[in-house]
């Protein structure tokens, strides 16, 4: 499969290693499904799964990705996309379904996220000793998290495409993760995960001065259903790309953007395509078009 991706979806994604980055304790019955002809591979379909804890009950998740299929076998692209969807007991997600993929997912049941999101920019504001402090030391996220933020950040530190920090002002603490990308150009970090909102839009300017000053990432996008629906000062809205999920039981707030793609397949800029039912924004995630 991450021979079949590297040469026909982006030849600049390590695939080995953004799958083998899934890394979290999970009984996952395969990496996705294959078509073939013969012994040839002529298209995939990549998914990622995981066991969350929500309402207290163990619900399994199927996150589904990197669905390409090659121009001539193009008529068999559902084939491979049923099989996944076919499992029984999972709650699918699909986080970067292309334009054309939306109206595909709905025949399949899936319901649209809320992605409203503002971008926020990184400017080199004063610092303020003592107030705010950010931290992307391993033993000081270690040492500040604790419970089920403990968890998501060992399930999560050795993902190819999250980055990790950790806030924290007087007693209180927030665990950001998130991803480097690029639009236009423009570097920036999106978003993934937030522990404690408020903190977070409290810390917004000391955060995104480090983001700037350390990693030259020029802005901040985030969700705002990641940010507790509130926008940060300077921010402006922008409109994120779809996201969207299957399920008979859980609410769109029980669903968010670990164990998924986003924090395994790194952005790796637009590559050669041969027909890939996902969002051509290079990373290697998300569903079809």
């Amino acid at each position: 499969m991450a021979a079949f991706l590297h040469s026909n979806l982006n030849d600049r994604v390590p695939w080995d290693r953004a799958i083998s980055s899934a890394s979290w304790k999970v009984a996952a019955p395969n990496h996705g499904f294959m078509l073939r002809v013969g012994e040839r591979v002529v298209g995939t379909q990549l998914a990622f799964y995981s066991e969350r804890l929500i309402a207290g009950r163990v619900e399994r998740f199927c996150n589904i990705s990197s669905w390409c299929v090659l121009p001539e076998f193009r008529f068999h692209s559902l084939r491979v996309h049923k099989a996944v969807l076919a499992q029984d007991g999972y709650h699918v997600t699909s986080f970067t379904p292309s334009e054309t993929v939306v109206p595909i997912h709905g025949r399949f049941k899936f319901r649209s996220l809320d992605t409203s999101a503002v971008l926020i920019p990184n400017l080199p504001w004063p610092s303020r000793p003592g107030r705010t402090k950010v931290s992307a030391d391993p033993d000081v996220i270690e040492s500040t998290l604790a419970g089920a933020d403990l968890e998501v950040y060992r399930d999560h530190a050795q993902a190819l495409a999250a980055r990790h920090l950790v806030l924290t002002r007087d007693e209180d603490s927030c665990y950001v993760m998130y991803r480097e990308m690029r639009q236009k150009g423009v570097p920036f970090a999106a978003i993934l995960h937030v522990s404690n909102p408020g903190l977070f839009r409290r810390a917004i300017m000391p955060l995104t001065r480090y983001l700037l000053i350390r990693h030259r990432l020029l802005a901040t996008r985030a969700e705002l259903r990641l940010i507790g629906y509130q926008r940060p000062p300077l921010s402006v809205r922008r409109t994120s790309w779809p996201k969207m999920y299957r399920s008979d039981s859980l609410e769109p707030d029980q669903i968010d953007d670990l164990y998924s793609e986003l924090v395994c397949v790194p952005y790796r800029g637009a590559s050669r395509r041969v027909i890939s039912h996902q969002k051509g924004n290079g990373s290697g995630g998300g569903s079809t078009r």
